[in-house]
């Protein structure tokens, strides 16, 4: 007899989720057991302003339209029960009291608030901002831009502030809610305390009556209303599914103790889920190598990650090989067979990529392995920062555009021990389903490998 899967009932319902990134919006149907069985997608366009990177909050909805369009369009017949977003952290959208953008969209990877995040550091202490917030300063989180925003008179309008995985729920026809591992990444919120912190509030300007009540992902929050995302998902239980790359490791099923999600895109984010707390000296010392603590999508557990730029690496140095994707199992076996010697690849401050110690006999695949070799020196160096608060790890679970690269794979493999791909083929929007099944009642736990 076959059993069913301990996480979850056999229902003939359909899930849907919807992780929004900084460059394009993926969706992934998946039934009431977890299987993928649709996929869709559609770019998500920034403008290039004097300010810096900006977007319309409409393109936004415009995006994960199309993008639960082109899924649904290949979706087998069957109730769409519940819809999860997961989404990029930092960015906020500002509503005013028709539920109009009154701002635009600034990119969480927008610099033109370093005044702001120098001031901040003044003012408040890079040490103390840490400590309460699990984030090292910078020019990142939500607040700076917050500052930035009320001093060029932008926000005069605004009665609501959502991150953009809560403004797609509540656009939607969901209630509005502030998710906590989305929270966590604003400067706002105590990491310990679990609540609106009052200094950097009052800092920033922020009016805390701005900012919704915080819920747990995978909270039932109202249902899609039915002119909002056409018939099939009318009353769609909707929910939260919180930062993408914690949606992504739920999704990846790299949620248990010693699991490491490393998600290879055009920054590497490793992600390890750890019981909460973890002790303020451990937070500390994470930050100040860069490395985040926050909540976690899932509940009493945080989320420590860190990023390199080894994605962004290896993306320059196959355009100037003159490749594409297509041609990565050929320069893969290639570069796996070669000796790259004093061949050496880096990624400048800038985001310029330079190579040294080429000599007349260099070759593609040699260039190739030594940005390989780079990004994986840069992946295992992060990791050994990770290990050295939240213990050893178990397993590195790779996600991501990057990790289907054979070659990544065998030398993250060779680096860490134990490393493997995911099944998953949209791991972010397999985790948001997952997360919607349980605002559903359909899942009642999120599947991990503890047990």
């Amino acid at each position: 007899m076959k059993l069913k899967p301990r996480w979850c009932s056999l229902v003939p319902d359909l899930l849907v989720g919807v992780d929004v990134g900084t460059s394009s919006v993926k969706a992934a149907v998946c039934t009431a057991d977890g299987r993928e069985v649709a996929h869709g997608s559609a770019a998500l366009t920034w403008s290039s302003t004097p300010n810096g990177t900006e977007t319309d909050p409409a393109r936004v909805l415009a995006a994960v339209q199309a993008a639960l369009d082109d899924a649904l369009t290949s979706a087998p017949e069957g109730r769409v029960a519940a819809l999860g977003v997961a989404s990029m952290a930092e960015a906020g959208v500002y509503l005013d009291g028709n539920d109009r953008p009154v701002a635009p969209l600034i990119a969480w990877h927008d610099s033109r608030d370093s005044e702001q995040a120098a001031r901040l550091e003044a003012d408040l202490g890079a040490e103390t901002f840490a400590a309460a917030t699990g984030l090292p300063l910078g020019t990142q989180w939500s607040l700076t831009k917050h500052r930035w925003l009320r001093d060029h008179g932008g926000l005069d309008r605004a009665v609501r502030r959502l991150h953009v995985a809560e403004w797609v729920v509540y656009a939607l026809g969901g209630e509005p809610a502030s998710e906590f591992s989305l929270a966590s990444r604003t400067g706002w919120f105590h990491l310990r305390d679990g609540s609106w912190w009052e200094p950097t509030l009052e800092w920033s300007g922020m009016d805390p009556a701005l900012l919704p009540p915080t819920v747990a992902g995978g909270t039932p929050l109202g249902r899609v209303a039915a002119d909002r995302a056409g018939d099939r998902l009318a009353g769609a239980v909707l929910t939260l599914a919180g930062h993408d790359h914690l949606a992504a490791a739920v999704g990846a099923e790299a949620t248990g103790d010693g699991d490491v999600l490393d998600s290879c895109g055009t920054a590497e984010a490793l992600v390890r889920t750890v019981p909460a707390p973890l002790a303020e000296a451990a937070v500390v010392e994470l930050t100040r190598h860069g490395v985040t603590v926050g909540r976690h999508v899932l509940p009493d557990r945080l989320s420590v990650l860190g990023a390199t730029r080894g994605g962004l690496l290896l993306q320059h140095v196959l355009r100037l090989l003159g490749r594409d994707r297509d041609d990565l199992p050929e320069l893969d076996r290639a570069a796996l067979r070669t000796d790259p010697g004093p061949l050496r690849v880096r990624l400048a401050g800038d985001g310029t990529a330079t190579v040294s110690g080429a000599g007349r006999n260099a070759t593609p695949a040699a260039v190739w392995r030594a940005a390989l070799d780079e990004a994986t020196s840069g992946a295992a160096a992060l990791q050994k920062i990770v290990t050295g608060a939240a213990g050893a790890h178990r397993e590195v679970v790779m996600t991501g555009g990057w990790s289907n690269s054979e070659a990544m794979v065998e030398l993250h493999r060779r680096a860490f021990g134990n490393a493997r791909r995911s099944t998953a083929v949209q791991a972010g929007a397999r985790g948001a389903a997952l997360l919607a099944g349980q605002a559903a009642g359909l899942c009642p736990a999120i599947p991990g490998r503890n047990e």
